[in-house]
């Protein structure tokens, strides 16, 4: 693929605008921390909810999802569809809470919520545990999905994708702070799905294809169509629909579906005018990104397995790319090597963006972690503001190496997937109910956290010794599939179910046996922001005792109509996305209704809004 000069001049247009806004918004954010990293909360729910959407629509996101339409067909992306029911929780329930307590960042939280040494530890390591550790983790995916996409559609070495994408985000991103990410992604966004659809257009219009309809008939993908997983293969419907409807969307704890909000989600939220705002953001992040996003990548995905039915097709067109990255990832960017001049721009611009809106919200994040969290909190509180927000952009700088340098050792996105998702596995429960249960304390969250972490590293080292002993036994000449046989490794999700079984009973044991957290400090947290519910009523009968004038209000937590809003939003968002998905069918009955169902389910939802902020 060679670029003409109409591509690249769409591309540096793209590349010079992100980088003014970065110097625009330079001034404002360099004021204070708070500028820097939430843009002075003063943010309406679109730019917000843009955002939101952007940083999610990464550059590794359609290589996922094509990873997953290739192994287990469309039903298989019911693994990360599922984070639904954790997206509208967060909606109807959480994201009033969020911005009600006013601090900088969602592990602040935890001096707010919990009392002690152990609440300071339980912040500061986090701090660098989230914003580091694991941020450079996400980060690094992405980034590996940049660099396949760069050898596969611009013939570019890592190093040339590290130091030309990467140094951009980095400068917009260190200058213009939360501010600057926030309106070069209500570009990027735009972008990155002007490019998906084209994408998907220009796929199933390859010649191997013909069009949708000869798509959709073809033989090689009848059995990857179905929305829903063929329960008569109990495995594979265990594995992508069973468990993560049933168990992970509120067991695992993964970056952007995190139960009860947290990361940039929050940080979003916090930045937002007022609560009404912060709620409107997340509803809007999660109609844009469950409802709208997914069908352009799906439809390139199933083109792809006619295309290059399998990874020896990937290879042989692309001889020159190192063999050890060749994945059904990698599809996705080869779909995309025989595009028309302009359209290649528009293409390339749109992956571009996807990548650097991640990176950017990635990094803006962590920093915030690293310097609210960590130096202002531990190593020098009384750090002017201008100090504060140049060690924002230094930690900014240090995770894009960091990352870059992590990328060069992974292999595929949903590898990556499925770490950060057993990482993350038996905390959903605990950040779901430590704002409606008292008794829940500090050491709750230690115990949870390092027990998630040990229980993946063990099955981390356990797959590479599986591992090891197949490549031994194939070695030997036996069959692969005898020696997995033989060997009987764990599979992915019995890993998941046996790390949630262990995290949660673990952390569920330490709240009995620890000491609660102070009362005047559960006191102080439910004043400011008096979530209700029967879990406080021990706290609220002391707050009646202790002070005649109790104000009863703080009891109006609208949980149920939250729990209601979250149900119907549910069901409306999966029959908006399944509509589309049967329009393209030509399943015409079936859309209408599924339509009519979404439009009655937003009537109801409207509703139930207006009675949130009625007040």
């Amino acid at each position: 693929m060679l670029l003409q000069l109409i591509d690249w001049i769409i591309i540096v247009i793209f590349f010079i605008v992100s980088a003014v806004i970065g110097i625009w918004a330079t001034k404002r954010a360099s004021k204070n921390s708070t500028e820097f990293f939430l843009s002075g909360r003063n943010m309406p729910w679109y730019i917000l909810g843009f955002s939101m959407v952007a940083t999610t629509f990464s550059v590794d996101t359609p290589n996922l999802v094509t990873d997953i339409v290739r192994q287990n067909g469309i039903a298989g992306n019911w693994v990360w569809w599922a984070f639904l029911l954790t997206g509208m929780l967060t909606v109807f329930i959480y994201a009033k809470l969020w911005r009600r307590s006013n601090v900088m960042t969602d592990v602040e939280f935890y001096e707010i919520r919990y009392s002690g040494k152990s609440a300071a530890f339980l912040r500061g390591f986090r701090a660098l545990y989230l914003g580091l550790f694991f941020n450079v983790v996400i980060m690094a995916s992405v980034t590996l999905a940049a660099i396949k996409v760069g050898s596969v559609m611009l013939n570019m070495t890592p190093m040339e994708v590290l130091l030309i994408a990467g140094g951009i985000t980095v400068i917009y991103s260190a200058l213009g702070g939360l501010l600057g990410v926030l309106l070069t992604d209500f570009i990027q966004f735009l972008i990155a799905m002007v490019g998906s659809v084209v994408a998907a257009y220009i796929a199933v219009n390859h010649p191997k294809i013909g069009g949708l309809n000869k798509l959709l008939s073809h033989p090689e993908i009848a059995d990857k169509l179905s929305i829903l997983p063929d329960f008569n293969n109990y495995e594979l419907a265990l594995v992508v629909f069973i468990i993560p409807i049933a168990v992970q969307w509120w067991s695992v704890w993964y970056p952007g579906a995190e139960p009860g909000g947290g990361g940039y989600i929050v940080q979003r939220m916090l930045a937002a005018k007022n609560e009404k705002h912060a709620m409107g953001a997340t509803l809007f992040f999660n109609f844009a990104h469950y409802a709208l996003r997914p069908w352009p990548w799906i439809l390139v995905a199933l083109s792809s397995i006619i295309v290059f039915p399998n990874l020896n097709a990937i290879q042989q067109a692309f001889p020159n790319v190192d063999p050890r990255i060749i994945r059904h990832d990698m599809a996705y960017p080869a779909m995309l090597t025989h595009l028309p001049s302009g359209i290649l721009g528009i293409i390339t611009a749109s992956l571009i963006a996807a990548y650097m809106s991640t990176m950017s919200t990635s990094m803006n994040w962590g920093s915030s972690y690293v310097v609210n969290d960590f130096y202002k909190r531990f190593i020098k509180p009384e750090a002017p503001e201008k100090e504060l927000v140049l060690v924002g952009r230094i930690s900014t700088v240090l995770m894009m190496v960091l990352a870059s340098t992590f990328a060069l050792l992974m292999q595929n996105a949903l590898s990556a997937f499925n770490i950060l998702l057993q990482i993350g596995a038996g905390t959903g429960l605990l950040f779901i109910l430590r704002w409606f249960w008292w008794r829940i304390n500090a050491f709750s969250e230690i115990v949870a956290m390092v027990v998630s972490f040990l229980v993946a590293l063990f099955f981390l080292f356990l797959s590479n010794y599986n591992n090891s002993q197949i490549d031994s036994l194939v070695a030997t000449g036996m069959d692969r599939v005898a020696a997995v046989q033989q060997v009987g490794p764990l599979k992915t999700y019995e890993e998941l179910i046996i790390g949630v079984l262990i995290t949660t009973s673990s952390w569920i044991i330490a709240t009995f046996v620890t000491r609660p957290t102070k009362t005047e400090k559960l006191i102080s947290f439910y004043k400011l922001v008096h979530p209700g519910g029967i879990g406080w009523k021990k706290i609220t009968d002391i707050m009646k005792s202790e002070n005649p004038n109790y104000n009863q209000a703080f009891n109006k937590a609208f949980i149920a109509e939250g729990i209601l809003g979250m149900v119907i939003g549910c069901i409306g968002v999966y029959s908006l996305h399944f509509a589309i998905g049967y329009w393209l069918y030509s399943k015409y009955i079936l859309a209408a209704f599924l339509t009519i169902v979404a439009v009655i389910c937003s009537i109801i939802i409207m509703k139930i809004w207006n009675k949130f902020h009625a007040e």
